[in-house]
């Protein structure tokens, strides 16, 4: 039998799923109710046949319509109270199943941007979209099939008890068979479904590289290395469905082969008892044997419940696994921007380690920017100057020091209305499977199609919205597939003019363009820094000569300041990276 311990385990583990069926009374009653019915009707099929055989057959007086009366009347109940078992049981796991996936949705929206290293994005789709559906259909079916088969069961050896105890003592002999089967098949399941679960993440990431890299795996004849990665993981999954289709397979015959067992002692008693003048009549022990013969459906129903019960289950928690185990954001409570000052930005002595990184991303880093001042981050790769900008809108936090927002650090502001005063284009841009104007107007629920124009023209992209037939209505497909590098460059630049924020940041924000695009956009950009702060990370340095101020980086490091002119004047690392005609 199952311990005290499994079963509080058990208990434990559907207790995490409960609040997700909250307000679901309606629908649980009615499945308690028509579950009920059916299986009280169960034990009404053999106990119609007692009498037919009895009487119906011997001219003892019993009506020629009332069995077959009884028999259509019995199977029109059974058959709506499935009919309402099923609908509320659709209601109640559709419903369980939407807020669940609301819930990690959501999740996702709120939690620190690097936790999202934890996981892979095909693993994060494949827990939100697919398991936490297929979980949460499976866990309510098995809890469904559980409640009506045991209350079958429970029926139907009623009705054996109230026939022939004695009899009915050997067919409880089965049940322990029964649950140990159960026992040690749902543990070899369990640990199975989680091996299974982590193999299809695997799988389903190799897909998802070799969608973003195809170019790069067909240019270097990776084909066939690629494939045979697939398929070594593919064959693992194989295996383990074999394994776990194998495991539930094997219960049913199990059980079985105990029900059958039963049944023969079961005869061979009811014919020892007839010898011995104790017989019942032959409608009474044919109505035993067809109720006993019942029980193995709901027997059998109760082993095979146990594996996707245990899968519906692994599923349903791996999502409840990333709601608790990723951090949240954290925000402050400033609940309106601050009167500006005339110190727009201030690190004051800043720090940033990566996870498991041996040496500092920042290190030590103080940089007091004014208000209105344009400044340019420059310096080699890993440097420090995409880092910099990423804790602004605190994308990343730092380890040690504080930044300031107005003189006001910058995790006391309200997060969303920090975030507001930021514009970001940066280097690696991302566009949704939306139109033109939703991605220029991200996050405004009230576009202004008036405004959306006036951007994505001040982004040197008229012509292109003039050439589309649905101009700014048009759908820019996976990432702006179809519109090419520079054009999806100028439309990131757009979204930005649209935002209109007071603090600009812009890294690499011109690095996809050509020069006569560059020149364009760069005239664009030059009239939308006007009166802003605007912090440029460079890779060209022509585009950062007019900066008020040039911050030059090193390994972490702020190793010189100044203006063009006067860094060129003292000939040390600006001067290198000028006379390299790049600074990355």
């Amino acid at each position: 039998m199952f311990s005290l311990d499994a079963i509080q385990k058990f208990y434990a583990r559907l207790g995490k799923i409960q609040p997700y069926f909250e307000h679901a009374g309606l629908p649980i009653l009615g499945i308690f109710i028509a579950t009920l019915l059916v299986s009280l009707t169960e034990p009404a099929i053999p106990a119609l046949l007692q009498p037919l055989l009895d009487k119906g057959f011997v001219g003892n007086g019993l009506s020629l319509w009332k069995v077959p009366a009884a028999i259509i009347g019995l199977f029109a109940l059974r058959g709506l109270a499935g009919f309402l078992a099923q609908y509320f049981l659709a209601v109640l796991s559709n419903n369980a199943m939407q807020k669940l996936r609301t819930a990690l949705f959501a999740k996702m929206q709120r939690i620190r941007i690097n936790e999202l290293a934890k996981t892979t994005s095909s693993s994060l789709s494949n827990t939100i979209v697919h398991e936490i559906q297929n979980g949460t259909t499976q866990l309510v079916n098995s809890l469904l099939s559980i409640l009506k088969d045991s209350l079958t069961l429970m029926a139907l050896l009623a009705y054996l008890l109230y026939l022939n105890w004695q009899l009915t003592l050997i067919v409880f002999t089965i049940i322990p068979g029964v649950a140990a089967i159960m026992k040690y098949f749902s543990k070899r399941l369990g640990g199975i479904a989680k091996t299974v679960q982590k193999t299809t993440d695997d799988l389903a990431y190799v897909v998802e590289e070799n969608v973003l890299a195809q170019r790069m795996v067909r240019l270097h004849q990776a084909q066939g290395l690629q494939t045979a990665r697939f398929e070594l993981l593919s064959a693992a999954l194989r295996r383990l469905s074999i394994k776990g289709i194998m495991g539930g397979s094997a219960m049913t015959p199990l059980t079985q082969m105990l029900a059958a067992t039963a049944l023969s002692a079961v005869i061979c008693i009811a014919l020892w008892q007839n010898n011995a003048g104790t017989s019942i009549s032959v409608g009474g022990f044919a109505a035993f044997i067809m109720a006993m013969l019942m029980l193995v459906a709901p027997i059998k129903h109760l082993s095979e419940a146990a594996a996707p019960l245990v899968r519906g289950l692994a599923a349903v928690e791996r999502g409840l696994d990333f709601v608790d185990s990723l951090v949240d954001e954290t925000s402050g409570r400033l609940p309106v921007p601050m009167q500006k000052t005339s110190t727009a930005l201030r690190f004051n002595n800043v720090k940033l380690r990566y996870k498991d990184a041996s040496g500092w991303a920042l290190d030590g880093v103080s940089l007091t920017i004014q208000t209105g001042q344009k400044v340019a981050l420059v310096g080699t790769s890993g440097s420090g100057k995409t880092s910099l900008i990423n804790l602004l809108p605190r994308f990343l936090e730092p380890t040690e020091g504080a930044i300031f927002l107005n003189e006001q650090a910058i995790p006391e502001w309200d997060l969303a209305v920090l975030r507001k005063q930021f514009a970001y284009v940066s280097q690696d841009v991302v566009m949704f499977n939306d139109t033109l104007g939703a991605n220029v107007a991200l996050g405004d629920p009230n576009p202004s199609p008036s405004l959306i124009q006036q951007a994505l023209q001040a982004a040197h992209l008229d012509e292109l919205i003039a050439s589309l037939p649905s101009g700014i209505h048009t759908v820019v497909g996976h990432n702006a597939a179809q519109l090419s590098g520079g054009q999806r460059q100028r439309l990131a630049i757009a979204r930005a003019i649209y935002k209109n924020a007071p603090i600009l940041l812009l890294d690499e924000a011109t690095s996809a363009l050509d020069n006569e695009s560059e020149r364009a956009v760069q005239q664009a950009l030059d009239e939308l820094m006007q009166g802003r702060t605007t912090l440029v990370v460079a890779h060209r340095l022509s585009t950062v000569q007019s900066a008020d101020s040039i911050v030059v980086m090193s390994k972490g490091k702020i190793v010189e300041m100044g203006t063009h002119e006067a860094l060129l004047a003292q000939g040390t690392h600006y001067a290198r990276l000028y006379q390299m005609g790049l600074a990355d």
